[in-house]
């Protein structure tokens, strides 16, 4: 089952009713890692009122937040809703805000919250994750042009090439086209390629 996080941190900020949100978001992977990354920011942002988060968890399809002296409901579930219809996972979002004198009502904050992770999520480099396998293979010089003229149908990602002796090509394929993408090697080499492949895993095939 593929799923969606993303690459690296990133952040955007906004103003609204004189309080400036700042929304930072980054791919964690364990509940310790998430509560560190709330912690820099607390620490990166320790004149602010408040810093509101939410993150979700593949792994044991975990999924925390906090309104973080807001009133109850205003921010933290906001931030989670962007993070569950953004269909993300392993994510932790943090909006910070900076109190700028005017009170914005429950409705404001939870679209000043709401705006704060989305435009965190905006801000971020997306990833898709999907089961594949790595696939090693070692061919003739001869039959390098054929295999190298099917590989894009099967959506591969090449991760080296080696030539030697022989070459061979190391690469990643999703695990839906794994069989297939064999039965086509062995067929247009008539069974002159050794082929072999690793334990399934997660690759990005953004």
């Amino acid at each position: 089952m593929a799923y969606k996080t993303i690459y690296d941190p990133a952040q955007a900020s906004f103003v609204e009713q004189k309080s400036e949100f700042i929304g930072y978001i980054a791919p964690v992977k364990t509940n310790e890692e998430a509560v560190a990354f709330i912690e820099s920011v607390r620490s990166e942002n320790r004149k602010a009122r408040h810093n509101c988060y939410a993150y979700v968890l593949r792994d044991g399809m975990i999924s925390r937040y906090s309104d973080d002296g807001e009133p109850q409901g205003t921010a933290g579930p906001p931030i989670l809703d962007v993070i569950q219809k953004s269909g993300l996972t392993d994510v932790c979002i943090v909006v910070t805000r900076y109190f700028g004198g005017i009170l914005l009502g429950k409705g404001g904050l939870t679209r000043a919250y709401s705006t704060g992770a989305s435009l965190a999520v905006n801000a971020a480099r997306l990833m898709i994750m999907c089961e594949a396998y790595e696939v090693t293979m070692t061919l003739d010089y001869s039959l390098y042009d054929k295999i190298n003229y099917v590989l894009p149908d099967f959506e591969i990602k090449i991760l080296a090439t080696d030539y030697a002796e022989r070459i061979t090509l190391k690469l990643l394929v999703k695990e839906e086209l794994a069989e297939s993408l064999h039965e086509k090697l062995v067929d247009i080499t008539n069974g002159n390629i050794e082929i072999s492949k690793s334990n399934k895993i997660y690759a990005d095939f953004a």
